[in-house]
């Protein structure tokens, strides 16, 4: 068995006789449990996401661009994205 830390490791330590009894009862034959600290590589953090800060005159202008675009169903896909965009830069 291979843990993540050494803490964790440590706790599963104290609970290795429970856990062998469990399992011999359950119909396992168990004589020994080894636990082992794997250690992974450092995790990257991800690199958080930009977002464009948008004037509001840009604001305005996509306003106007939805606002006057045909109600087709071939621009309905543009009117919702152009919807979320206005939504999500509001404030």
């Amino acid at each position: 068995m291979s843990t993540p830390n050494a803490s964790i490791a440590a706790k599963l330590k104290q609970q290795l006789p429970k856990l062998q009894a469990h399992l011999q009862q359950a119909g396992w034959q168990i004589n020994a449990i080894k636990i082992k600290v794997q250690v992974k590589r450092a995790i990257a953090k991800p690199e958080p996401v930009k977002q464009a800060v948008l004037t509001r005159s840009a604001l305005s202008a996509f306003e106007e661009l939805k606002n006057n675009l045909d109600a087709s169903p071939q621009n309905a896909g543009l009117q919702a994205a152009l919807a979320r965009l206005l939504n999500r830069n509001q404030g």
